[in-house]
């Protein structure tokens, strides 16, 4: 595993660690299953605080991106199905916002195509 950490960026230390553990979790650098170094150990080779390594790995936790077994460490976890699991349930909850506040199917779908555009910056 390879981490880049840049400080004179716009983006907190955290969030770098989060996004780059997270890439490299989707693109398969990091297989499902590999074992991710110990908060403490991370912090010293990346010269960061302990806390905001575990910043990253709570936020990588909470998108099912990783997963921590206790004493046994934390692992990368089948993200796939855990971020597509959420991805539905976060549809769904949309979906029924939507028509509870009486949008039409293709209003509710330019809003959520919109609201995609902005969030992936296309």
């Amino acid at each position: 595993m390879t981490l880049k950490i840049h400080i004179d960026e716009g983006a907190a230390p955290y969030e770098q660690v989060r996004a780059q553990i997270s890439e490299q979790a989707r693109s398969g650098a990091l297989p499902v299953g590999y074992r991710l170094p110990t908060v403490r150990g991370l912090a010293e080779s990346l010269g960061l605080a302990p806390n905001t390594v575990a910043k990253a790995y709570r936020a990588l936790e909470a998108d099912g991106v990783i997963e921590t077994r206790g004493r046994n460490g934390t692992f990368v976890a089948a993200a796939g199905s855990a971020a597509a699991r959420e991805a539905a349930i976060a549809a769904q909850a949309y979906a029924e916002r939507v028509r509870r506040l009486g949008l039409t199917e293709s209003a509710a779908r330019d809003a959520a195509r919109d609201a995609l555009r902005a969030a992936y910056g296309e």
